[in-house]
């Protein structure tokens, strides 16, 4: 759901009422505007950090009440460390930290920090931190529900005025950034939808929406799919009442005759894992199975509103994995659209089933000089990882390094995982060409072998985010179950490495 919160950008001045956020370093010393602004006021600031032991340290906060001198509500001190820190800070996450003290609030900052440059591009990350703190999913609560807790943050986002130098170049920069937050805050929604609500034609209408923000979107129905021969994403479907749907997503931001960078999301509304079910504990977490799917929504609909001076296809594959007298079954064996075929050993191994048809798909009608897919496709990478990188599967080095770069800038950090024809072996089957799993040994590096079977000599990544999209840990950024892990990754992708 839209974030709540409102953003403006003001000269330097204070406050009549309301919440006043000031920045300083682990010495308590304010920026120069703000210790100006402030007069006698700062002489509050080392008293009440005495009082409550206060040491400025990065990111901890200090809230004095009706401060004396000043017609502000409240005076919200936040931390910035010491020159190491503030040498590498977190804007992202100092604008998140900010965003949690004044929650449901009207606030004003002041841009100005000691020893630190706070130019317009640097509040714009301070503002993107804040929109995506910002975010709550909501909407099935009923008023009673809203209104219960003690939580501030529960009560909404409130309005934040940022007083700088230059309001009209920070307001500018700004801008993008509210595209970005517009783009993973779409993702999050739809991570955090409940499946009934958001089957696959569901899903697919959202996908059409980007169409809003000019952005060309082709829907592919099952009859056109069984035309077109995508035969192991229909075998994932054919167990459910739903029937499946790709979404073709193009934006056309840079040269006619440039070739695309292509965006390959996995879509399973809801995997029951089918005839091979998955135990009942914690499968209601299946509703995120397709936040490979969402991400890719979700970075269009980002790169879109922003105007990226690219060109970018996104595809993205929408099935529900159910157990029926029409599902198929174990030791089944499906021709893909590449005219592979697979052995299907474990009716859980149904995301690879999709990927593989979208992948020869996207190779064949629209020539990308690459493609990356997102998928939660295994619980062996959570395994490896833990929650705080998504996997890294590619058959590039230059690839690989532009998307390791990107993951570090953005915060969507990735750890590269090994690719090598030893694990082939593990997939070779006696029937068919492939089996859709190699056991669980490896797991994550199997299904990425299983992939790369599809792409041919095309550059290629495989990005596993089935640790970090869904169940998401909480951190200064991210209070959502869906984190809306992949958007900002793309983004920055495309910034740093696609547009002129």
């Amino acid at each position: 759901m839209a974030d709540a919160l409102k953003i403006e950008f003001t000269a330097p001045t204070l406050p009549e009422s309301g919440d006043l956020v000031v920045l300083v370093s682990d010495a308590l010393a304010l920026g120069a505007t703000a210790r100006e602004l402030l007069g006698d006021g700062a002489g509050l600031i080392a008293r009440a950090a005495k009082a409550e032991r206060f040491k400025g340290k990065a990111k901890s906060t200090l809230t004095i009440a009706a401060p004396a001198g000043l017609s502000a509500d409240r005076l919200i001190v936040v931390g910035l460390g010491g020159e190491k820190d503030r040498a590498g800070l977190d804007l992202v996450a100092l604008g998140a930290v900010i965003q949690g003290k004044i929650a449901g609030r009207e606030a004003t900052l002041i841009a100005d920090a000691p020893d630190l440059a706070l130019d317009a591009e640097a509040i714009a990350e301070i503002t993107l931190g804040a929109r995506l703190r910002a975010y709550k999913f909501d909407r099935y609560k009923s008023k009673a529900g809203k209104k219960g807790g003690d939580d501030e943050e529960e009560k909404g986002g409130g309005r934040l005025a940022i007083a700088c130098a230059d309001a009209s170049a920070a307001k500018k920069a700004a801008k993008t950034r509210e595209s970005l937050a517009a783009g993973v805050n779409l993702c999050r929604d739809l991570v955090n939808e409940p499946a009934n609500a958001l089957g696959p034609v569901e899903f697919a209408e959202a996908a059409r929406d980007l169409e809003k923000l000019g952005v060309e979107v082709t829907i592919l129905e099952e009859k056109q799919l069984a035309k077109i021969g995508m035969r192991a994403l229909l075998g994932v479907a054919q167990g459910s009442e739903r029937p499946a749907r790709v979404a073709v997503m193009h934006w056309q931001g840079g040269a006619k005759k440039d070739k695309p960078l292509a965006l390959v999301g996995k879509g399973v509304v809801f995997d029951t894992g089918g005839i091979s079910i998955k135990p009942a504990a914690s499968m209601e977490d299946m509703k995120g199975d397709m936040a490979g799917a969402a991400c890719v929504v979700g970075a269009m609909h980002a790169l879109a509103a922003r105007k990226a001076k690219a060109n970018v296809v996104g595809i993205i594959g929408l099935v529900e994995n159910m157990p029926d007298g029409r599902a198929q079954r174990p030791g089944d064996i499906v021709e893909t659209l590449s005219g592979q075929t697979v052995e299907i050993i474990n009716t859980d191994a149904e995301g690879r089933l999709v990927l593989a048809d979208l992948l020869t798909y996207v190779r064949r009608e629209h020539e990308p000089h690459a493609v990356i897919d997102f998928a939660t496709l295994t619980g062996a990478i959570i395994v490896a990882l833990g929650q705080e990188y998504a996997g890294l599967f590619c058959n590039d080095d230059a690839l690989a390094g532009k998307l390791l770069a990107a993951g570090e800038a953005s915060g969507d950090k990735l750890w590269r995982m090994p690719l090598g024809p030893a694990y082939d072996k593990q997939i070779d089957s006696k029937f068919a060409d492939m089996k859709n799993t190699g056991g669980r040994n490896g797991g994550a590096i199997t299904a990425a072998q299983f992939l790369k079977r599809f792409v041919e000599d095309t550059p290629w990544a495989h990005v596993d985010l089935a640790g970090t999209a869904m169940a998401a840990p909480q951190t200064d950024v991210n209070k959502s179950w869906g984190s809306g892990y992949g958007v900002r990754l793309v983004d920055r992708l495309v910034r740093d490495a696609y547009e002129g």
